[in-house]
């Protein structure tokens, strides 16, 4: 592709597409999803109507500009990895409606005269009257009233100028408000699509794992405990309990078994089962996420409920305000002042948008927000409760050692490990099975039924022996494994620095997986970052053993830690810390930490946890940096400080509007056009950002 630089400067450039005049939506989103898939490109944006390009980079222009030069926007390859849903047709849509809606006023305006106008205005009014009646019949008294009333009055005064005005305003600020929801909910939506590369497909009697593009209707995939079910199809075989709380909102798992049908975005939280394709791409993820997202009313904050009925409470107030004026004054003109100018407007209008813009601007920062309420709660929260795994330490910890016991060769020990932790998406579990691969050990004729058991391991039968894997807790004290004899002293002198994996076959100890899960650099730093936004109290929360955790602890800076717990005991103490008073924010990646993310006030996963800790989460985070907690923190804090400050700005401004119009100083007209105008402006700085 040619391009001719228009302006470039450190770390940024901007081109313009040679010999195109526009470019189509897809070709743009094309060409967008290619350039930010380049690796030292931190932000690329294409302007599909001026066929002009500007690109963030971090170091390496030369990279940049070979990039541009070898695309391809034919490559079937790389069209097929471009999401369906990427928000460039919907914001055109709307900035087309805006701009339409601006010159079409002022067209009316500048050219049409005064009959023609009013009879337009006379004519539009009838859809704001009718809603108000509408609320009338179903015996409401809610803003459209307001809005019917003050309409329907200044026709009849023959205000045709004060009316066209007020619809006008009403117009645009309710195209700001549909154009700013359905964009957050796309952007949400598509956050919460699917994000799997790879799935289990199942040949003859084996599993391979291939890539998810090379997935055809009528292949056979296999969908273990915990993981996130890919693609629409049938169960042909097995039986499993999903999860499909992403979908239909419903927490209580559903069983499905030969000849059922699952959908893309379910998880898998019990059993495994045998799924014949049927939708090569899940296309309805997407749909069925907005649906849920638009009709579920549980996901809006209690600021939110609370400014929509205190709007509508409000409505008979300034009804009987402008009736009041009247009997007192005699004076129409007073009377309308207080009716052009009310309170409910801009409540309903700004607090929606202030809540959909901070999840929006969350998404910005790779945090997924399920609803405005869980916001509200990250701002209340003074309790965090950490996991420690793949949280507070890095998500792809690795195998340090491998120290084998009762005459078992190491490899054979990695071996066996692998074949039973390959099936479980937990970082741990991720770095036994890439330490084999490493170490180029063929695990593949080993594979066998493998059941994860909540209380920390994974149980299988191999070559006619139960063989376990998990932690110490598990595999010695709920399974009662035993310590090969003689062999006692190399037990209980395993490197305290690691995490430790236990191996059992046949209930005697065959091997210890030593796992080096060192604490993220950001760890202490985050900790301290969050005391100071009102975090008052800190937790962690680990299976491993009393000394590895007094260790990390330490290190973190946490205010109190619990070793060798079960999935339980996270769930109990996140429950005690509720029945205190405390507002609770858990933070876990794994099968494990999902009782206690479904009973926090806030549940937060990390985004490469378990399929199960995600859907269960209230919240998600990247894996990269555990800043974004801090993030989170800042916008949800920011979020309450500007409705407040909103609250008062409406209440304060509107009321001097109506002191000023019941004195006589302003006249209706000019009430309602400063009204509206503030409405526009208090809902337009709603929609900024909260952050940098």
């Amino acid at each position: 592709m040619k391009c001719t630089i228009l302006h470039e400067s450190k770390g940024r450039i901007r081109l313009h597409i040679n010999n195109k005049k526009r470019m189509t939506i897809k070709e743009a989103d094309v060409l967008s999803y290619y350039l930010n898939g380049i690796e030292n490109v931190h932000q690329a944006t294409v302007y599909e109507r001026t066929c002009d390009i500007v690109v963030l980079y971090n170091d390496d222009r030369n990279a940049v500009l070979a990039a541009l030069k070898n695309y391809n926007g034919q490559d079937e390859e790389l069209i097929k990895q471009v999401p369906e849903n990427t928000g460039r047709e919907l914001n055109r849509m709307y900035q087309d409606k805006l701009v339409n809606m601006i010159l079409f006023k002022a067209a009316r305006s500048i050219f049409l005269p005064a009959p023609i106008i009013a009879a337009y205005t006379a004519v539009k009014s009838v859809k704001y009257i009718w809603k108000g009646i509408k609320c009338l019949f179903n015996k409401k008294l809610e803003v459209e009233v307001l809005d019917a009333v003050s309409i329907g009055v200044s026709i009849a005064r023959l205000d045709f100028s004060t009316a066209g005005s007020v619809m006008f305003l009403l117009g645009i600020g309710e195209l700001l408000e549909e154009w700013t929801r359905k964009k957050s909910i796309d952007d949400l939506a598509r956050c919460m699509s699917l994000n799997v590369d790879r799935v289990w497909m199942k040949k003859d009697d084996t599993e391979v794992l291939v890539p998810v593009t090379q997935v055809r209707p009528g292949d056979l995939i296999v969908v273990h405990t915990g993981n996130l079910i890919p693609l629409d199809g049938k169960v042909v075989e097995g039986e499993a309990s999903v999860n499909q709380a992403s979908l239909t909102g419903e927490s209580i798992a559903v069983m499905k078994s030969n000849g059922a049908y699952v959908y893309a975005g379910t998880v898998v939280e019990e059993g495994e089962c045998v799924i014949c394709v049927e939708s090569q791409q899940g296309s309805s993820r997407y749909d069925n996420i907005v649906s849920m997202i638009e009709n579920s009313e549980k996901l809006k904050s209690a600021t939110e409920s609370r400014a929509i009925n205190l709007a509508d409470k409000l409505v008979p107030y300034s009804l009987g305000g402008t009736a009041l004026t009247y009997l007192i004054t005699r004076n129409a003109t007073k009377a309308l002042s207080i009716l052009m100018v009310d309170f409910s407007c801009a409540l309903k209008l700004s607090m929606p948008l202030a809540v959909l813009s901070a999840m929006r601007e969350c998404g910005t920062y790779k945090i997924t927000v399920k609803g405005g309420k869980y916001l509200e709660a990250v701002a209340k929260a003074d309790t965090i409760v950490f996991d420690k795994t793949g949280t507070l330490t890095y998500a792809s910890p690795t195998v340090a050692e491998v120290i084998p016991f009762g005459g078992m060769d190491r490899d054979e020990v990695l071996k066996v490990a692998a074949c039973l932790e390959e099936h479980y998406p937990h970082s741990m579990a991720n770095a036994v099975v890439k330490e084999a691969a490493k170490e180029h050990i063929n695990h593949e004729e080993m594979h066998s039924q493998v059941e994860y058991v909540v209380a920390h391991g994974i149980s299988s039968i191999i070559e006619g022996k139960k063989t376990i894997i998990g932690s110490r807790h598990f595999v010695f004290e709920d399974e009662h494994a035993t310590v090969p004899e003689g062999e006692e002293y190399k037990f209980e002198n395993l490197p305290e620095q690691y995490s430790h994996l236990y191996l059992a076959i046949g209930g005697v100890l065959a091997g210890v997986v030593c796992i080096s899960d060192p604490l993220r650099e950001e760890a202490a730093a985050v900790l301290t970052s969050l005391k100071k936004l009102g975090i008052k109290k800190t937790v962690m929360m680990t299976g491993d053993n009393e000394r590895t955790a007094a260790a990390i602890a330490k290190q973190v800076g946490v205010d109190m830690y619990y070793a060798e717990v079960l999935p339980e005991d996270k769930a109990n103490f996140v429950e005690s810390e509720k029945a205190e008073g405390r507002t609770v924010i858990m933070i876990g990646d794994g099968i494990n930490d999902s009782p206690a993310l479904s009973a926090a006030d806030v549940g937060i996963a990390i985004s490469d946890g378990a399929a199960i800790a995600r859907e269960i989460a209230d919240i998600t985070v990247g894996a990269d940096n555990l800043f974004e907690l801090v993030m989170l923190k800042m916008i949800a804090n920011g979020l309450q400080k500007r409705i407040n400050s909103n609250y008062r700005f409406v209440i304060g401004f509107n009321s001097m509007l109506i002191a000023l119009g019941v004195a006589g100083i302003l006249p209706p007209a000019t009430s309602a056009l400063l009204h509206n105008v503030s409405t526009l402006g208090i809902s337009v700085k709603s929609m900024t950002n909260l952050v940098g």
